[in-house]
């Protein structure tokens, strides 16, 4: 197998501004995302039955509809209705967000109902209003047991934004493509971008370790 260097050379500042972008997106998805599922989450576990169907419908169709797909949506379609012409880094932050945000509603919702009853009443019982009890003692609590499953949905995020090229997003896999249709070359760019998601959810699974074991002594 011929494997040429040089071209991956000529391309490592490319390489670099797309890893750069693929951390952005995969970071503003997570962000966001997290404020999303804490309120669907919490939408979805109301006794309020139209809101908690309405938030359940939302999961239901992000969890069970490709990126592909609602990536292709809200490019050509939301995305325009909102700037007036599309804007791929705007399409895959929302497309990343709005589908994290479904799965993290279910984190969200397992966490804290994993929490005994009991201190929700004993938390009422001193005074605590519902949404007090929930920040101060509910949501603390839950949230060391959520570090798991946060981390790996962020992994699975840096993973899944190398759709956003479809969209012509200059991310990572954007350069890998644009390197494979200069040359006609698969194995350099493709291999490269390969060994960059693998060394970026390596050291993100290694941090969230670090802090999932931290968490656990305190």
């Amino acid at each position: 197998m011929d494997f040429r260097l040089d071209i991956i050379v000529e391309y490592v500042p490319f390489f670099l501004k797309g890893t750069l972008l693929t951390i952005g997106l995969s970071i503003a998805g997570i962000l966001i995302g997290t404020v999303l599922g804490l309120i669907i989450g919490l939408g979805k576990m109301t006794k309020n039955k139209p809101i908690s169907l309405f938030f359940n419908c939302y999961i239901i169709f992000f969890r069970g509809t490709p990126l592909f797909v609602q990536l292709l949506l809200v490019h050509f379609g939301v995305v325009p209705m909102l700037i007036g012409h599309t804007n791929g880094i705007v399409a895959s932050i929302i497309a990343l967000s709005l589908i994290a945000g479904a799965y993290i509603a279910e984190i969200f919702r397992a966490g804290i109902q994993s929490i005994d009853k009991g201190q929700m009443e004993a938390a009422r019982s001193l005074g605590m209003n519902h949404v007090q009890a929930m920040k101060d003692v509910i949501l603390p609590q839950a949230f060391k047991r959520m570090i798991p499953p946060l981390g790996n949905e962020f992994i699975v995020l840096v993973k899944e934004s190398s759709l956003a090229a479809i969209v012509a997003t200059p991310e990572l896999m954007y350069y890998g493509r644009a390197l494979a249709n200069t040359y006609y070359r698969v194995w350099e760019p493709y291999l490269t971008a390969a060994l960059i998601y693998l060394v970026l959810t390596t050291t993100l699974s290694f941090l969230l370790n670090r802090l999932e074991r931290r968490l656990a002594t305190e």
